[in-house]
């Protein structure tokens, strides 16, 4: 069985990626309220009482010993505010990524900062050969911030999202 992953503090130039803590949830329901950012992931914008509950989940981890959820709240340096959340949730030799930036800070290159950071961050574990991400095809921001951290697309289909991925280099 595979050793779990833990979420570490990942630092770039702008952004700190914290381990998540069920104490985010009352900033982050703030930051995520925008129900524009649903527009492609579904769902709509969850109160601090339901985000603390998902984040307890969370911050619980997989219920499955051989997956690691790691979970990341993107901290702004300058004016320490949280802007957003990064997740990898991996299992045997994949990770799957997403990330989502609240609609204030869009448009500043913090997402495509985060996901780099995280795929540099997952390329340094020694057991990982893929990274992956689902992304809507419409959803041309994410697109690119998947891009920009060196995913490409593929044929594959999940849920109407097309599939990217990167081979990580050994």
């Amino acid at each position: 069985m595979p050793l779990p992953v833990y979420a570490d503090t990942i630092r770039t130039p702008r952004l700190d990626l914290l381990p998540l803590r069920v104490e985010h949830a009352e900033e982050m329901a703030a930051t995520l309220s925008d129900p524009a950012l649903h527009d492609f992931i579904g769902g709509s914008p969850s109160s601090p009482k339901d985000l603390r509950i998902r984040y307890e989940r969370l911050v619980a981890g997989s219920p499955d010993p051989a997956v690691s959820w790691c979970n990341w709240v993107l901290l702004l340096r300058e004016g320490s505010r949280p802007v957003g959340t990064v997740q990898a949730t991996v299992s045997g030799t994949a990770a799957e990524i997403a990330w989502v930036v609240g609609t204030a800070r869009q448009g500043r290159g913090l997402a495509s900062e985060a996901a780099r950071a995280l795929v540099t961050w997952l390329a340094g574990r020694s057991d990982l050969r893929t990274v992956v991400a689902h992304i809507h095809p419409g959803h041309t921001a994410s697109a690119a911030v998947a891009r920009g951290a060196g995913l490409e697309p593929t044929d594959e289909q999940h849920d109407g999202e097309t599939r990217w991925r990167l081979a990580l280099p050994r």
